[in-house]
């Protein structure tokens, strides 16, 4: 464990709401190519990663751009400057009759319209695996009146769309499907420019305690949901022998209620912390030793990203995560990290112990990790993959 790497929680409002649709007009109107992001209602996740950092990117990157997001409530506003955009990406929405207008007023301009979403969420025929892996009540027709009506609309509003753009591979070939066979293009989800300030300053403060803990090893869960019941629980009964065997190690879980099954008789070195926001969770990610991203292996986990492995090596936290499509190609198995099947957990842990009990040995390869992780996943390294997603490279 890594006490007090800062002085206590960071300071924190969420920056979009410092931004007025005034101030976002005059940037999407600031230049060319113009680029304007929609999405429902601003949040510290998909909202974030998927619209906020695109524009700050391009902004930052190519300041004769135009690029800017809006959510909802402005459609009216945007609906006056669409037909002098670019394009037009809608994230994640669903269907209704002002989304429809907009993309017919912005098709009718010459408008390029894409559909992004970071999630197979737009696919009715996975609705059944949808529940299932998301551990959701299906013992009543509401339950799936509401996953269907979810889904259903969100697909409905990418097939408006001309072309799609996504995290990763996997999931853009399922959305091309959904599309017709149009375009996808890629764009990962990465770091906030605030993000990468923090998470460069905590890494400093491991660094200069030679990435020594305080003798206790903590192993992380940041699932930040109830949803995940069913891919911790891949990893659950390792943590448990784990914790069994070696009283030096604690278990600190946030946003998730206190587990039951193997782990009950741990209660007292079981952590349960809040959910925090997105600067806060870099500190609580960088105070544990060993991070972990069990899922079940599925056609929907393989399409989540990569994003609990990066967030992780950047404040030279050690991943241990479930070898799906991006974790693969993410993780350097061994080296930035370690990949686990369902039957290699316990061995997985033991060696994760092992390595940060040893800081000689960890202080190199977590730094390796995090300068790999900067270098991929920065938020000013993405500016030429943004304009190749949207077709403007």
């Amino acid at each position: 464990m890594f006490d007090n790497l800062t002085d206590g929680p960071l300071p924190y409002d969420a920056p979009w709401e410092q931004e007025p649709l005034a101030e976002r007009l005059a940037m999407l109107r600031g230049g060319r190519p113009r680029v304007a992001w929609l999405y429902e209602l601003p949040d510290t996740s998909t909202f974030r990663y998927r619209c906020r950092n695109p524009s700050l990117t391009l902004s930052a990157a190519y300041p004769g751009t135009g690029a800017s997001w809006f959510e909802r409530k402005d459609i009216p506003a945007l609906a006056r400057e669409v037909m002098n955009v670019d394009v037009l990406v809608i994230c994640r929405y669903r269907y209704d009759s002002e989304v429809a207008r907009l993309v017919a007023r912005a098709r009718a301009g010459g408008t390029r319209v894409l559909f992004d979403c970071d999630d197979l969420i737009f696919d009715t025929q996975q609705v059944h695996l949808l529940l299932e892996t998301l551990d959701q009540p299906t013992d009543a027709a509401v339950h799936w009146d509401l996953w269907f009506a979810l889904v259903g609309r969100v697909g409905a509003t990418a097939r408006l769309c001309q072309g799609g753009v996504t995290t990763n591979g996997f999931l853009a070939h399922r959305m091309a499907d959904l599309l017709g066979g149009a375009p996808v293009g890629i764009i990962p989800n990465y770091l906030a420019p605030d993000q990468e300030v923090i998470s460069r300053q905590l890494l400093d403060a491991k660094r200069r305690r030679g990435f020594h803990g305080d003798g206790r090893v903590t192993v992380g869960y940041f699932s930040g949901s109830p949803t995940h019941n069913k891919d911790f629980a891949v990893a659950a009964p390792a943590l448990a022998r784990l914790l069994t065997a070696d009283p030096l190690v604690d278990l600190r879980i946030v946003g998730f209620p206190p587990p039951n099954g193997p782990l009950a008789s741990f209660e007292g070195r079981i952590e349960i912390v809040p959910l925090q926001d997105y600067l806060n969770l870099q500190r609580v990610i960088a105070e544990v030793d060993v991070n972990i991203a069990p899922l079940r292996d599925n056609l929907f986990t393989n399409c989540k990203s990569e994003l609990k492995f990066f967030e992780a090596a950047v404040v030279g936290t050690w991943t241990v995560a479930t070898p799906t499509f991006t974790f693969r190609r993410a993780i350097r198995d061994g080296v930035t990290g370690r990949l686990a099947r369902s039957h290699e957990w316990d061995t997985a842990l033991a060696e994760a112990v092992a390595l940060v009990r040893d800081p000689a040995r960890y202080a190199p390869i977590a730094e390796a990790a995090a300068a790999e992780a900067y270098a991929t996943y920065g938020w000013d390294q993405q500016a030429p993959r943004i304009l190749d997603a949207l077709g403007l490279g």
